[in-house]
């Protein structure tokens, strides 16, 4: 469904930093960086697509987050998520919701949210029943 999603940012060393403690978490492999553009793109396995990318904006204005936006990335298991929420904090970001079950959702639902280090709204979510 989705080829690439693209997240702006401001500060890309910071934000860099942010992505390289989060994505390895996720099992989501780093696929390229060049700072001298400024912009760097992870993809999961199989691959090729989609593609994660954060950069600064191609037409050269600053980059102010989205009210509303937000970009939910798949974990593979409730401690995943719970691990990836504790990253994004430690990493600089700001929580938006604990990790937990949101039955609201689905009944097996168990998601977290944070804000990255440039503000943007993420989430991470397993859709599957806790193991037996």
């Amino acid at each position: 469904m989705l080829s690439h999603v693209f997240l702006g940012v401001r500060d890309f060393d910071l934000a860099l930093a942010f992505y390289r403690a989060l994505m390895p978490v996720l099992g989501i492999a780093e696929r390229f960086c060049e700072p001298e553009r400024p912009w760097a793109g992870w993809q999961s396995l199989p691959g090729p697509r989609p593609l994660f990318l954060i950069g600064t904006p191609f037409d050269g204005q600053t980059h102010v987050p989205g009210n509303g936006q937000m970009v939910a990335l798949l974990a593979s298991s409730r401690a995943v998520v719970a691990r990836a929420h504790a990253t994004a904090l430690a990493s600089g970001g700001s929580d938006e919701g604990a990790p937990g079950l949101r039955p609201e959702y689905h009944p097996h639902y168990y998601g977290a949210y944070f804000r990255d280090t440039e503000g943007n709204k993420l989430c991470v979510a397993c859709h599957e029943p806790e193991p037996v």
